[in-house]
């Protein structure tokens, strides 16, 4: 069974309580995403330590129920 958008968004909020978080559906079927995650928290991290946090939000469920994430991460303009 697919993960659903919702709970991507809620798993990334709930481990990185500051994020903007946009995810797209690539294919529509539930499989193939892209996610955008823009934190303060990430500030002063390399963007794969910052990789490393939503990955570590998604516990594990990459490569498994969640297929495949395209993920883009940054920290709020300004």
């Amino acid at each position: 069974m697919p993960m659903d958008a919702g709970e991507i968004e809620r798993l990334i909020r709930s481990h990185i309580p500051d994020a903007e978080v946009t995810i797209r559906d690539l294919a529509g079927d539930g499989d193939h995403y892209a996610a955008t995650v823009i934190a303060e928290s990430f500030r002063g991290k390399s963007r794969v330590q910052q990789h490393q946090m939503v990955y570590d939000a998604l516990r594990g469920q990459m490569g498994g129920i969640l297929h495949a994430l395209a993920l883009q991460t940054g920290v709020p303009e300004g």
